[in-house]
């Protein structure tokens, strides 16, 4: 979905407006699961990596702007623990039962016009 909202700074109101948004590459060189036995399943994802391309568009009380974008997300480590209960009443469910995520670095470039 896009982002739409506005921040109040000294200079005043600031609206934007983030579209478009796509998940052009994702990069996964360090994955395993394993079981834990009578809990679930612990994942771990190491030094992943996302690009997002956007359109994006600015404007305040004194100029407008707006262009396209790409921000690169990298050096991400994420850690998972699904539970899966394990009676035989119904379909199975797996729940989400922890997730600690290590934010790497964040490169985000934006190409525009005045």
């Amino acid at each position: 979905p896009d982002l739409t909202g506005h921040e109040k700074f000294w200079l005043g109101n600031v609206k934007y407006n983030i579209s478009r948004i796509h998940v052009t590459a994702v990069e996964l060189p360090s994955a395993s699961i394993s079981l834990l036995p009578g809990s679930g399943i612990k994942l771990v994802i190491g030094n992943a990596s996302l690009t997002i391309d956007m359109n994006w568009n600015i404007r305040t009380w004194m100029f407008k702007d707006s262009g396209r974008g790409t921000v690169h997300i990298s050096k991400v480590f994420v850690t998972a623990i699904f539970s899966i209960p394990l009676d035989n009443a119904g379909p199975t469910s797996i729940a989400l039962t922890s997730c600690q995520t290590t934010p790497g670095d964040v490169d985000i470039k934006l190409n525009g016009k005045t």
